[in-house]
């Protein structure tokens, strides 16, 4: 048996099944890129006995990940941990004021990153690239901000040795040729096409963690 752990915000979460059910194969992952990915391991690795989990929350920041990190992420005991996260740090303030700065970011990713290679000597970690598009209801400061936080991914990825699933520059090309709405829905959230995208970034970069 292997496990593999998708964690993160909305952009994992996608409608994802709440109710736990005994057989990981027949639960509802969401329509987004976890999904995708679930039903692709599934067919093409039967013989590895895989538990995939969604436990993406909508909303999430990093330090709400921190604060359910040991009985959503550490107790399921992964060996391919996943984690997209980093646009609400960004949003939340903006909106609410209950932002999370980007050194304050940088220290609970790593915080995560570390105690999950305490619990879980073993595990193989993967980091997905946030990302935004210039448009719907991204605001003019976010581009710039959520570049500090791809930066401080991909450094973390490399101090961990996590497999880094770089998604920014391959939104900015492909919105060159079809519009930034065909790929994200409202500048933040992917499209069905957009999460196909991510989907084949991950298998591309960390395809050979299975």
């Amino acid at each position: 048996m292997k496990t593999l752990l998708f964690q993160g915000d909305s952009i994992t979460d996608c409608s994802r099944q709440r109710e736990e059910v005994e057989n990981c194969r027949l639960a509802f992952m969401g329509y987004g890129y976890a999904g995708l990915l679930a039903a692709k391991i599934y067919r093409e690795q039967p013989e590895k006995d895989w538990h995939i989990y969604n436990r993406g929350i909508s909303g999430n920041r990093v330090v709400d990940l921190y604060a359910r990190w040991k009985v959503d992420a550490l107790n399921l005991k992964p060996d391919v941990l996943s984690i997209l996260i980093g646009v609400n740090d960004t949003w939340h303030e903006y909106n609410r004021q209950n932002g999370v700065e980007v050194p304050r970011y940088e220290e609970f990713l790593r915080r995560l990153l570390s105690w999950s290679q305490e619990a879980l000597p073993e595990v193989k970690l993967v980091l997905l690239e946030p990302f935004v598009l210039p448009f719907g209801a991204v605001g003019e400061d976010w581009p710039a901000e959520i570049a500090q936080r791809a930066e401080v991914v991909r450094q973390a990825a490399a101090d961990f040795g996590a497999a880094f699933v770089p998604l920014q520059e391959q939104f900015n090309e492909l919105a060159k040729a079809w519009g930034m709405d065909y790929w994200l829905r409202d500048g933040v959230h992917p499209t069905l096409a957009g999460h196909q995208m991510i989907a084949e970034q991950w298998m591309k970069h960390a395809g050979h963690l299975l």
